[in-house]
């Protein structure tokens, strides 16, 4: 880890090195001139990414993504029962745990045939709305904000103004007492024990807040932190535990007994309320405020095309009736949004450590990997290049909120017009940094709205004694299944086959930071990310902030790209069982 904050110095006039390693060459005076500007690893992500950019006269003019270790989840699963997948599968990560283990088992389901009965599928909404609800709450006040956020200004600020500034900018909300957490703020930078404020651009010249916006981020976070935690007792009430839940099978669901429990109707209900009430309260409002304050961000860092899978089933899975539409935006044609086609879905690894092949769909895909050292010219990546019909396209909020917009979804379609209404922007300015991290908060309180509304579906369906949840059937041999769905960072699909013994013969995952953070193809196209990139201008190469701000708004999570390695990547060797 680069640098340490010195007390001494915070209030004045800070200059500390981020929490990754930063490299430059060519130039120290790169505002003029042409540089290179490596960011390796960039933390408040899960995972391990590196990014690349050539910098000249102060604006990035091209960049490189690269997951820079290997994952390999695909070869264990071969040669296993395919009801494994779904307990195997979500342990690529320790943030989108549940989204994997539903896409697995949706496409068990698939190959089987076999719909979930009704109350199960509205239990798996309400895990994946916990999920949803929790994780972006997470990405805007923990990993996100304090790239617009600086900390260290906040001990300027007077409380009082702070008081006053918090009820203009949300008059719901309840008051906070601000100059406990500027005596808070204190004493941490007195102790030195600065925790997640240890390290950042503090003091850039980019950070735009008057000190006490500043201080009103801070009680924020402070307050986000303990409302996340309550959230993420939602999905353990129905899933079992948090994460790495474990209720949902091929099938349907197995916690049928929970959800007869009246006071877990009673407590889910409860979370449920209080997170909506931080969502109006907090998270909207604070959204809105910081797109006033960060306006050119509404120009910088979009993306043409879009892909969005579908989620939040709102009858039977696979009709494509969903809270979420599934769709295609090409060239920012908002208009005209397509139907996805699974089909046209292929990944090329041309410039990823793997052996070399033409594109392939992934029913047919192959994950055989093939190291030979990170090189910008040749390949220089784990994770695959997913395209649709030949072009790299972005998932995520912005995906899903655009395509359910495309297609007149109610709610969302009146949100995003309020929202640009509000800021005096128009829908192309949605095609930015500033509209990818607004979609989470639109997404988050179209979502809230809608649990409640399958809670109250959910206990009358018990009430009428329809109490199914589950049914079961063998894995056929010699079969193929597809489960596709929406992680709150985007678009994830499992394909898989079975062999003459029902057994898996081939299993692939693209997983949404592929689509993002993958690196360019045989035709030399830039991921979203890459392209994203260019055009950003850098105020200070030495201390990129704007980099991270746009790649912090995709919400990179490459542990679903990545394995494991020692710091000094030698292999661990290989572990046989049985």
């Amino acid at each position: 880890m680069a640098g340490i904050l010195n007390p001494s110095t915070v209030g004045n006039s800070v200059k500390i090195a981020p929490a990754l390693n930063l490299l430059l060459s060519d130039s120290t005076n790169t505002n003029k001139a042409t540089a290179k500007i490596t960011l390796d690893p960039i933390t408040r992500i899960e995972g391990h990414l590196r990014i690349d950019t050539q910098v000249k006269e102060g604006v990035i003019t091209d960049a490189w993504s690269s997951a820079t270790l290997f994952r390999g989840i695909e070869l264990i699963l071969a040669g296993r029962d395919p009801r494994d997948a779904p307990l195997i599968t979500q342990r690529l990560c320790g943030v989108c745990t549940y989204v994997h283990l539903q896409a697995s088992s949706v496409a068990i389901e698939n190959s089987m045939q076999l719909t979930v009965p009704v109350d199960a599928q509205i239990v798996r909404n309400l895990i994946n709305g916990t999920q949803f609800l929790h994780d972006h709450i997470v990405h805007f006040y923990h990993l996100h904000a304090l790239d617009w956020v600086d900390v260290t200004a906040a001990i300027k600020a007077d409380p009082n103004a702070t008081q006053t500034l918090a009820r203009q900018i949300s008059p719901a909300a309840p008051a906070m007492d601000f100059a406990a957490v500027k005596a808070k703020l204190q004493s941490l930078v007195d102790s030195g024990q600065l925790g997640p404020f240890a390290a950042g651009y503090w003091g850039h010249s980019a950070y735009k807040l008057s000190p006490e916006a500043n201080l009103l981020f801070v009680a924020h976070y402070l307050q986000a932190l303990r409302q996340q935690a309550d959230t993420a007792k939602m999905m353990a009430l129905f899933a079992g535990k948090n994460p790495h839940p474990h209720a949902v099978a091929p099938g349907g669901i197995t916690s049928g007994a929970e959800i007869y429990v009246a006071a877990n109707m009673t407590s889910f209900s409860s979370l449920l309320t209080a997170t909506n009430d931080f969502i109006n309260q907090f998270y909207i409002p604070d959204v809105v405020y910081l797109a006033g304050q960060y306006p050119e961000y509404a120009k910088i860092g979009g993306f043409e095309n879009m892909l969005a899978y579908g989620e939040f089933p709102l009858d039977t899975y696979g009709t494509g009736n969903c809270l979420l539409p599934g769709g295609v935006i090409l060239n920012k044609d908002v208009a005209n949004v397509a139907a996805v086609n699974l089909a046209d879905i292929t990944e090329d690894v041309s410039r990823a450590w793997y052996t070399k092949s033409t594109p392939q769909n992934p029913t047919t895909g192959v994950t055989s990997p093939s190291y030979t050292g990170y090189d910008q010219n040749a390949d220089y990546s784990w994770l695959k290049a997913p395209r649709y019909q030949g072009k790299p396209m972005e998932v995520g909020p912005l995906a899903r909120v655009l395509v359910a917009y495309g297609k007149g979804q109610t709610q969302v379609k009146a949100a995003v017009d309020s929202l640009l209404s509000t800021l005096g922007l128009t829908m192309s300015d949605m095609f930015s940094v500033l509209g990818r991290t607004a979609a989470r908060a639109i997404e988050t309180q179209v979502i809230g709205q809608a649990m409640t509304g399958w809670l109250t579906t959910l206990q009358n369906n018990i009430k009428a004694g329809n109490t199914a949840t589950f049914t079961g059937k063998a894995v056929p041999a010699n079969v193929t299944g597809i489960g596709i769905g929406e992680a709150p960072r985007g678009a994830v699909g499992h394909w898989f086959s079975t062999d003459g013994s029902a057994k898996i013969k081939n299993y692939q995952m693209v997983v949404p930071s592929a689509w993002n953070f993958g690196p360019r193809d045989a035709k030399g196209l830039p991921s979203a990310v890459e392209a994203a990139l260019v055009g950003v201008p850098i105020a200070d190469s030495t201390q990129p902030l704007e980099i991270l701000r746009l790649v912090h708004s995709y919400d990179p999570c490459i542990a679903c790209g990545v394995h494991l390695i020692d710091a000094q990547g030698n292999p661990q060797g290989m572990v046989k069982i049985g």
